[in-house]
């Protein structure tokens, strides 16, 4: 094979990679609730699925397409957040249907009844989807008036970034709390951590913002700790705690 050839084999090749990395950053994040999905859908049931890992989603992901707009970043993390949000959305449709179809209580709450005790916790998904309206609309309009402002576009990264990474403590300190990781999947861990550890890879080479690298670390550190637990109480067991759990919970890749 003479040099061009190689040479062009090489570049093939190298493309085909790059293409396939920026797919699983579009689409990896997504994967893990593909099956919540189908087994809330089989079931009629979203009491194991917590909408408040809807939440957390959607604020990270607005917050990092709204940074995007302060400082350009890699066009599949932009792709990734956007897809993210919809699937959240449609997660969050489904969950409401199922608890409004099974909750006995006629009373319906609403986002405009403006009651803390009850946010998060609406009767209809339009509920949800004018609060992450209101959300982005005030965000938004903060964004624009300071996108001059380095200090302010360096923070929105930050809080993007790390709100996703503090998706795992709820995890780590229910573990805690019930001194046991019985009822957690190890493999919904595991699949975390291998694209947590995949994610911060294609930060440092693609030398995404700095934001993104340290809250990915984080992330990888936060699911080798839910992993520790999970060697430490099976080693020691300890008392677990009486009452009834339901450890289930789901992550962003």
């Amino acid at each position: 094979m003479d040099e061009q050839g190689t040479e062009w084999l090489v570049f093939t090749v190298h493309r085909l990679v790059s293409w396939g990395a920026s797919a699983a950053m579009i689409f990896g994040g997504i994967v893990p609730y593909i099956p919540q999905y189908r087994d809330i859908r089989r079931t009629q049931n979203a009491d194991g699925f917590s909408v408040y890992v809807c939440l957390m989603l959607l604020v990270a992901n607005i917050l990092r397409i709204l940074f995007w707009f302060g400082r350009h970043f890699e066009s599949p993390l932009l792709w990734q957040s956007i897809i993210m949000i919809v699937t959240m959305l449609l997660m969050l449709k489904l969950c409401t249907e199922v608890r409004v179809a099974n909750d006995l209580n006629t009373k319906r709450r609403l986002f405009t009844d403006f009651d803390l005790n009850f946010f998060w916790h609406w009767s209809r998904f339009m509920d949800y989807v004018q609060c992450v309206l209101a959300f982005t609309a005030v965000t938004g309009y903060i964004t624009y008036l300071s996108l001059d402002s380095v200090l302010y576009v360096e923070a929105l990264g930050f809080l993007a970034v790390f709100t996703e990474a503090m998706l795992g403590v709820p995890q780590l300190y229910r573990n805690h709390q019930n001194n046991s990781t019985e009822g957690m999947s190890i493999k919904m861990v595991l699949m975390w951590t291998s694209g947590d550890t995949f994610k911060t890879a294609y930060f440092i080479l693609n030398q995404a913002p700095f934001q993104f690298t340290i809250c990915g670390l984080l992330q990888v550190l936060v699911d080798i700790a839910i992993l520790l637990q999970v060697y430490i109480y099976s080693i020691y067991p300890q008392k677990p705690v009486s009452h009834t759990t339901h450890v289930t919970s789901a992550k962003a890749l």
